[in-house]
């Protein structure tokens, strides 16, 4: 394999190389542009009132509190409960926490990046509008420009269900709806965006009017996770409910062809085996979507997990058959920092109880599925070993006082966003979960951040 990609890279006529199994690719920091944490949105004059203050159940208990600012943001049990420096509830909408990513056709330099549902799950965002974004990272001055906000509505009440802000005119989306992860511009201009509570496929107008919501079926049958809307909680605390895709297991990534013709939806984590609680494998399920006949095709094929990794972040197309796919753990923060067996964080002893150490990009190739219809992985990039010899970083966080000054890392427990932005650079970003997040820094609440990375050798491996 070596002598026969020694002589590919010196051919005359410079044909990419076949990638050895798995081969980890160098990646160099050559962008990186910051938008802050504390960004928000005005909701539409035509929103209900309710919206223009945001947050109000995201606190203990999911029980409302009225007054902004009066809860302070901290990372959770798994993190260390560290306080992030950002409370709520926010006056306006938080713009934070993009979990997918898509180029502006016909506008280098533009971005579609869509929202996160709110404030992590249903009952904690009925006050969070849904909405998507044109954005545009300065790579020069590291600044990202917002440029358009569009906010899901349902006044063609399109969706079958009862929404929260079921008895108005214009039905604006809010996160107690849907939870959005990924996001696709369509030929005709239209959206289709991914969605985990059900999951299902949310068919868009380019102005954020639902035309379609569409079920996820698996081998003929309807897959459920248990937010979808037409599960309840049994009589008997003894009877179970039927779902198989797991709560925040949902469409994670969703890639279209460049053709436009195909969507491959990605789960986020793997479904629960039938009639059990254990998952079915350690590999993700990809659903096969014809946009024209806007209905499934029947055909699946299957994402291997890595080892240490929990999740996928986003998925993209690069070409007609290969794409971009995150694969991520649970982690955040630097992983020189860790907590000592039993430490807890504090302002004295400041450390990270669950660090970063999994977080990865991978090259797939959709088109040589193995016999039992596992995407062949070509490589990937290490996000925690990012080169930097030129500085472009503009912020380093909490680290090692020993860390290499020419290496950058990627530290958050959520990166959902990657792209191609031409032959020989990617764009990833991070969802920061605002409040709710601080892998930069050991007690300061993550900003949503963009890096530009030159992966040459990557995008060109097959």
């Amino acid at each position: 394999m070596l002598k026969l990609r020694h002589l590919f890279l010196s051919s005359a006529l410079c044909l990419a190389a076949p990638a050895l199994a798995d081969q980890r690719f160098e990646a160099s920091l050559a962008g990186h542009a910051i938008l802050p944490a504390f960004t928000m949105a005005v909701p539409p004059a035509d929103a209900p009132r309710d919206a223009l203050v945001s947050g109000k159940f995201a606190g203990p208990g999911n029980l409302r509190v009225d007054t902004p600012g009066a809860v302070m943001g901290d990372t959770g049990a798994m993190h260390g409960n560290r306080q992030t420096g950002i409370a709520f509830p926010f006056i306006g909408q938080p713009v934070q926490g993009f979990s997918g990513i898509k180029p502006v056709a016909n506008e280098p330099g533009h971005y579609w990046v869509l929202t996160d549902n709110g404030f992590g799950n249903r009952r904690n965002s009925p006050d969070a509008l849904l909405m998507f974004h044109k954005v545009r990272p300065d790579w020069t001055t590291g600044q990202v420009a917002l440029l358009q906000t569009t906010f899901l509505r349902d006044p063609l009440r399109r969706i079958a269900f009862r929404i929260a802000y079921e008895g108005t005119e214009q039905r604006y989306l809010t996160g107690a709806d849907f939870d959005l992860e990924s996001i696709q511009p369509l030929p005709d201009g239209s959206f289709m965006i991914g969605d985990e509570f059900g999951p299902f496929l949310i068919h868009i107008s380019a102005d954020g009017i639902v035309q379609r919501v569409i079920e996820t079926r698996l081998d003929g049958q309807v897959l459920m996770s248990p937010d979808h809307p037409a599960l309840q909680v049994a009589a008997s605390p003894t009877a179970g409910v039927p779902f198989r895709v797991r709560r925040s297991g949902g469409y994670e990534g969703m890639a279209l062809t460049p053709d436009g013709q195909t969507l491959w939806a990605l789960l986020e984590q793997p479904l629960f085996a039938i009639n059990s609680d254990q998952p079915e494998g350690q590999f993700l399920r990809i659903l096969e979507y014809s946009v024209p006949r806007m209905e499934w095709t029947g055909r699946s094929l299957r994402y291997r997990l890595e080892a240490g990794a929990t999740a996928i972040g986003d998925f993209n197309f690069i070409d007609a058959t290969r794409a971009l796919v995150i694969e991520r753990d649970n982690g955040e923060g630097d992983p020189g920092l860790a907590c000592a067996q039993g430490v807890r964080p504090s302002s004295q002893q400041p450390c990270f109880p669950l660090p970063a150490r999994f977080k990865r990009v991978y090259l797939v190739d959709m088109a040589q599925p193995d016999a039992e219809g596992f995407v062949r992985k070509i490589g990937h990039i290490d996000l925690m070993a990012i080169r930097d010899p030129e500085g472009r970083a503009r912020l380093r966080g909490d680290r090692p006082a020993d860390a290499p000054r020419d290496r950058f890392t990627f530290p958050f427990f959520t990166i959902e966003n990657v792209a191609a932005v031409d032959g020989d650079h990617i764009i990833v970003g991070n969802d920061n979960n605002l409040p709710f997040s601080a892998g930069r820094h050991f007690f300061q609440a993550d900003a949503n951040e963009f890096i530009l990375l030159r992966v040459s050798e990557l995008l060109r491996a097959r």
